[in-house]
């Protein structure tokens, strides 16, 4: 292990320095800083360097890492079919669900977790792709290595309601638990990281020697521990053992990822996940008489728990137990746990992960998280009272006699068939001037074009591109398009704005 790390050292410094980390952030980098541009010797220096590392024992995952070769992959492939700046940045996120499915055997979870971590938006182009990318995957990775699971999961029914506060239990253990491994991981990284250049050809293999030591008594913490998770799973180990895995899971994890070994932080969330939901329903079968928990479906959602609280993808997290267990029922304990963890995790992290580690290396990537939770700014905030308006039905001289509004002399005029015009005192004028003072509004407007229309829920940016040259635009009733219950101009959008600002 040792031996492989300083292997690991030379290539990472000296050859590829672009497999560093783990590949979620690189990926999020080809797609919103270099186009979906991805140099196919950086998926090369990937593949070679995590290889090794997880095989040689790193305590690291190899599902983050093919995200990243599938991103490269696929960005290769679309330098070579000539695409657009526009799809390239698409086509990245597609090869990276597709690495992601064929680590993982799940599409499902590859899917929610490009589009919640990486990509960020549920467009149905997007969508779809990604969809088609992962389901491809999944089907030619089974082709090669058979359809069997990941986990043998046992069969789950809720035996008893108080197991729902063994699960809230469960969720805080493993709040904590995530809580502990963040705060280690972004610090003791930018640690690393400060110390002389030199020291960086042997941090990888000052990590192995460490794991090497620990492999001695506890040999479950080197490399991704999938047949240990599953070991778990099935009442392999007393619950003291699994919660000193856990412990020491933790450790061997911060130590690879801080060292700049590459590898994936999936594998290692859901071994630390998996021990701690173990100990946890044996620990509570060793104080409570009554609860007959299953070790396995604890192992299990304290995977999805320690997804969530560590790697901040609720939405992932949830559905990932559930494709995993394939059992709906599965659902509510799922949802009690995780949300615990991921409040946890929330209120003492207040960044994920992954937007540290990207400040840490120096790139201004968005933050998913953020996007997911930010209040969208809505026209109902931003828009004026409703002024008087005109009738269609008015003669232009009784118009020209009410015509009031905004200091820029522009009206709005209610036509009969519930469209709205806009018009302004000097056009008035003109009709009067030209005769036409008995003459209906409506009729005298009626080959001009209708107006957009706005709804107060609509967001900013939609009023925004719907202002085009008006000045300003009616706001109406969904449920009735005459009825008038404000104004929004470009003056009130950026006002909103600044309000919120300051």
């Amino acid at each position: 292990m040792p031996l492989a790390g300083l292997l690991i050292g030379v290539i990472v410094e000296l050859v590829f320095p672009a497999v560093r980390g783990s590949g979620v952030n690189q990926t999020k980098a080809a797609v919103y800083i270099y186009d979906g541009h991805i140099p196919f010797r950086t998926v090369a220096g990937k593949f070679v360097a995590s290889a090794l590392g997880i095989g040689s024992g790193q305590s690291l995952g190899p599902e983050d890492p093919s995200l990243q070769i599938g991103a490269g992959i696929a960005s290769a492939c679309g330098r070579g079919a000539a695409l657009s700046r526009e799809r390239l940045r698409l086509i990245a996120p597609l090869g990276a669900a597709a690495g992601l499915a064929a680590a993982f055997n799940s599409p499902i979870t590859a899917v929610l977790f490009v589009i919640e971590e990486v990509l960020g938006t549920w467009s149905a182009v997007a969508l779809g792709g990604i969809v088609l990318a992962a389901v491809s995957s999944v089907v030619v990775a089974h082709l090669f290595l058979g359809d069997q699971p990941l986990f043998r999961v046992p069969a789950y029914h809720l035996e008893h309601t108080g197991e729902l506060a063994v699960y809230a239990v469960l969720g805080i253990v493993g709040g904590i638990a995530a809580l502990v491994f963040v705060k280690l991981a972004l610090r003791l990284r930018p640690r690393m990281r400060a110390l002389p250049r030199w020291t960086r050809f042997v941090q990888p293999a000052a990590a192995g020697l460490l794991i090497a030591v620990a492999a001695i008594w506890f040999p479950q913490v080197t490399g991704a521990g999938y047949e240990y998770i599953d070991q778990a799973m099935h009442d392999q180990y007393v619950w003291q053992v699994l919660a000193l895995l856990a412990v020491l899971k933790i450790l061997t994890t911060v130590t690879s990822f801080a060292a700049g070994t590459p590898g994936g932080l999936f594998a290692p969330t859901l071994f630390i996940g998996a021990m701690l939901g173990g100990a946890v329903c044996g620990a509570t079968r060793a104080v409570a008489p009554w609860f007959d928990g299953s070790t396995g479906i604890y192992a299990l959602i304290g995977m999805g728990t320690l997804f969530a609280g560590i790697l901040r993808a609720p939405i992932t997290s949830v559905f990932m137990i559930l494709e995993v267990s394939g059992n709906y029922s599965i659902v509510l304990p799922v949802m009690v746990s995780n949300m615990i963890a991921y409040l946890i995790s929330r209120k003492y992290q207040r960044e994920a992960i992954f937007d540290v580690l990207a400040a840490q290396d120096g790139l201004s990537l968005p933050s998913m998280e953020q996007q997911r939770e930010s209040m969208v700014h809505r026209v109902e905030d931003a828009m004026r009272p409703a002024p008087n308006c005109l009738n269609g039905d008015d003669s232009i001289a009784d118009a020209l006699a009410r015509a009031s509004g905004p200091p820029d002399g522009h009206v709005l005029v209610r036509v009969r068939d519930g469209s709205w015009r806009m018009t302004s005192r000097g056009l008035l004028e003109r009709f009067v001037t030209d005769g036409k003072a008995d003459l209906a509004l409506g009729s005298a407007l009626g080959l001009a074009t209708p107006l957009p229309l706005i709804h107060p829920d609509h967001a900013l940016d939609v009023a925004l591109r719907r202002l085009g040259e008006y000045p300003f635009l009616p706001v109406v009733h969904r449920a009735d398009p005459r009825r008038l219950v404000g104004i929004i101009g470009v003056e009130d959008i950026l006002g909103s704005y600044r309000r919120r600002v300051e």
